[in-house]
């Protein structure tokens, strides 16, 4: 018995152990766009203009984007660069060598980075709407910006232009677990630059992107839930049928 608490409370509190070691900054909750087509349009414009520039998604092909509800017309008009075709992976020109030169590390790849963040924090959606909505500038770093949710970051902020330029206002207090020192308190952002998108705007934007980051990851995963309830309404169906032909069996038997 005492074993078997001591497991609950340890996955109680994995997803706070996990969300810690990023920084231990709270996250805010995810809209849930993944069964929107016109959110997970947007998203995938968004992914294809701003993050595969860095960013390869080499398990995911072009044309996979006709489930969300796009024609290979618009797709080769509007997600396509020159050289490239609607059967080709989401992959990037960049040589690993200048990325890692230029980043101090290569830009992983995205194609499963909604799953990788649910498996590492608990909650992968929510790590990624808070991570693209909490940089801010900072001087002190290589690429000019900073984060939140993942202190030091080596990825520049590339929404920066929808979003605007922000600045983080920190206070000191002492530190719970030491008096004797001070952390600092993030108490709110600073706009130094308005963004073409306004807060709300800017908000929707990247639950769209991070709705398509999700869809991405496991491009079946409607599919899978709606089959799943059928599969489950049939045996549910089928248990209650041998329910009573069990009893209608036994009930003359003494």
């Amino acid at each position: 018995m005492k074993l078997l608490k001591n497991l609950i409370a340890a996955l109680a509190l994995a997803p706070t152990l996990a969300l810690a070691a990023e920084g231990g900054f709270p996250l805010d909750k995810a809209p849930d766009r993944t069964t929107d087509l016109a959110a997970l349009q947007n998203g995938a414009k968004l992914f294809v203009n701003h993050c595969l520039n860095c960013h390869s998604a080499s398990a995911m092909r072009y044309n996979r984007l006709k489930d969300i509800g796009l024609t290979e017309d618009q797709i080769k008009n509007n997600l396509l660069f020159t050289s490239e075709k609607v059967g080709d992976l989401m992959k990037v020109a960049m040589p690993a060598k200048d990325a890692k030169a230029w980043f101090g590390a290569v830009p992983p790849d995205l194609s499963v980075i909604a799953r990788a963040k649910a498996s590492e924090a608990g909650t992968g959606p929510d790590w990624l709407y808070t991570y693209l909505r909490t940089f801010y500038r900072d001087d002190t770093r290589p690429t000019g910006w900073n984060n939140l949710v993942f202190p030091n970051v080596g990825m520049p902020h590339v929404l920066w232009e929808l979003q605007g330029v922000n600045r983080a206002k920190f206070v000191e207090e002492k530190d719970p677990h030491d008096p004797a020192k001070t952390v600092e308190k993030f108490v709110g952002f600073e706009q130094v630059r308005p963004g073409k998108m306004t807060p709300i705007e800017y908000d929707n934007a990247v639950a769209d992107l991070v709705g398509y980051l999700q869809w991405m990851a496991e491009p079946a995963q409607n599919a899978r839930k709606r089959l799943g309830v059928w599969v489950l309404l049939y045996l549910g169906f089928f248990l209650v049928l041998a329910w009573r032909l069990n009893a209608s069996y036994w009930k003359n038997v003494k």
